[in-house]
């Protein structure tokens, strides 16, 4: 891999390379529309996209302990729950499948089934309890539900009143079974499918309030699945490589299939015919072990499974020779991990970081290379299929380098919230969408200094939790923080932290706190630094719970 140090000039070199990438008559030139940027060359459909990897034929795609895959055998098993679909269960166009289970090769054949049948795919949380399932169930109304066990049972009660079907993988019971569905052939059904047809609806985690059903059509997942390969390109060119050679990627995949993050990393493998090696729950040691089993090349997750997996491996002293590749995404990754990757395993494995929401249809921004290493605060820069804007307050862009709202067009967005017209409304600005997130652009890359409702305002004066938080993470005694603002009757605000230590660390609060002093302006120090033992609350994606942390830290500071 190219290092910072072997080349001062990566800022221009990948600058030229992503402006030959998207020149006329190369793979990612867009045009001009009123929605913003759109790819040439793309897949129309989601069922284009799958057709095209029945070209990876015997090729290993999918790797789990309760079964594995071939590209054929995927499309073949596609193709026949596809005919199922529509010729048992008489699914028409617009008709909604949910499927509700782990990481398990069947959802892969369930979601691709629905672009082959043309109907919707409703990929819903694995961790959600009844109640939310729930409402998710009366929100997108599916024709048929495809569950594993423990999903199937905390759906009963709802598939029981509403006479729903449901179709099990895993489950002895007396509704149909994943497993007792005849031989897949090897036609798929043919319906008529439309680029602007709704292709899926994937659900927000719902961390301030019900989560909101994100409605997204063939045509934007088609530009996220170009996505990755535009990266993957910029990477191997501006490290000195030939795109021609590039080999297949096997990758662990942490990230949940009903996260839009891991979409992203399915797709780069269905373009060049890479491998995933499943995993039921995340476990540190599991993975060292797949990694090694495996000779897995790439490891895909959210920044607090990549610790975890660091962790590990510099405990028991795992080389992972085969590994080239540690993506993260998902959630914001402090600075020091892609220092501490380049120091783990001297320059061999590549640290990449990027942006993406559910509203993106996954990853749109990104950071390779020898950027990343120069500039790891930043997300860095937007794929051809996106424009972007830095928006004051009246919604007008902002100079080079001032902070303001993150608003994208393009592509890859999605169309709107289902049954939800005034979130619609509220999230787009003149066709842009609004992300909620505070960034500047500094030489065509961008850097996300918070959330919006995230920021902290102590007596008038901006705190950026995510710049604070990266100063903590800079402490070697530092394995977990969160900063976040508490009330305070003068002030407003007051910046607060909850740390969590490495084994064996001595630092205290006033050590911490004194690091950022000597980072930091003082009005950015934690007033309050809490200590903490357990791990920090976060969401199924990694995600911190800020609010349900906020209302622990509040109980915990003196009065007054």
């Amino acid at each position: 891999m190219t290092t910072a140090s072997q080349s001062p000039d990566s800022l221009a070199v990948v600058t030229r390379v992503q402006a030959a990438l998207r020149a006329p008559g190369m793979p990612f030139e867009v045009e001009p529309t009123p929605r913003g940027p759109r790819y040439l060359r793309a897949p129309r459909t989601l069922r284009e996209l799958l057709e095209s990897t029945r070209a990876h034929g015997d090729r290993p795609f999918l790797v789990a302990e309760s079964g594995s895959y071939t590209f054929a055998e995927h499309y073949a098993a596609a193709a026949g729950l596809a005919h199922r679909y529509r010729e048992t269960y008489g699914l028409q166009r617009g008709d909604r499948v949910v499927i509700a289970m782990r990481n398990l090769p069947e959802w892969q054949v369930a979601f691709w089934a629905c672009h082959l049948a043309g109907v919707i795919a409703v990929p819903l949380n694995a961790w959600w309890e009844a109640e939310e399932l729930a409402y998710a169930l009366d929100d997108c109304t599916p024709g048929l539900v495809v569950a594993d066990a423990e999903r199937a049972g905390r759906m009963t009660p709802w598939l029981a009143a509403h006479g729903t079907p449901l179709l099990t993988v895993g489950v002895p019971s007396h509704h149909d079974r994943f497993e007792d569905l005849p031989a897949p052939g090897p036609a798929a059904p043919e319906p008529a499918i439309d680029p602007e047809d709704d292709a899926t609806v994937l659900y927000t985690s719902g961390t301030t309030g019900h989560p909101k059903g994100v409605v997204a059509t063939h045509a934007a997942w088609c530009a996220a699945a170009s996505n990755p390969r535009y990266f993957a390109a910029t990477s191997v060119l501006c490290a000195g490589g030939e795109l021609g050679r590039i080999r297949p990627q096997t990758a662990l995949m942490t990230f949940p299939f009903f996260h839009v993050a891991a979409f992203t990393t399915m797709f780069a493998l269905m373009a060049n015919g890479g491998s995933a090696v499943l995993m039921r729950k995340w476990d540190a040691a599991e993975a060292l072990r797949l990694i090694d089993r495996h000779r897995v090349t790439m490891y895909v997750g959210v920044p607090a499974t990549a610790l975890g997996l660091l962790d590990a491996a510099e405990a028991g002293a795992a080389p992972l020779p085969t590994l080239t590749m540690i993506s993260t995404g998902g959630s914001a990754a402090p600075p020091e991990l892609a220092r501490r990757i380049t120091r783990r395993f001297g320059g061999r494995v590549e640290a990449r970081n990027g942006y993406g929401l559910t509203e993106t249809c996954g990853g749109v921004i990104a950071n390779v290379g020898a950027r990343y290493l120069e500039h790891p605060d930043s997300i860095g820069r937007p794929c051809p299929a996106l424009e972007l804007r830095i928006a004051g307050p009246d919604g007008l862009a902002l100079p080079e380098g001032e902070v303001g709202e993150l608003w994208l067009r393009g592509q890859p967005l999605f169309r709107g919230y289902r049954n939800n017209p005034e979130a619609t409304a509220a999230a787009f600005a003149d066709g842009w969408f609004r992300t909620g997130d505070l960034a500047r652009v500094r030489d065509g890359e961008v850097y996300i200094v918070d959330r919006l409702k995230d920021m902290v305002i102590r007596g008038g004066e901006n705190v950026y939790c995510v710049e604070v938080e990266g100063v903590l993470f800079d402490h070697p005694e530092v394995a977990d923080a969160a900063v976040l603002g508490v009330p305070h009757p003068v002030l407003g605000e007051e910046v607060a932290a909850v740390v969590v230590l490495q084994p064996g660390a001595t630092v205290d609060p006033d050590g911490l706190r004194a690091h950022v002093a000597a980072r930091l302006a003082a009005f950015k120090v934690p007033a309050h630094l809490l200590l903490r033992t357990a791990q920090l609350p976060r969401n199924p994606t990694g995600k911190i719970l800020k609010r349900a942390l906020r209302e622990e830290v509040v109980t915990l500071l003196p009065p007054g």
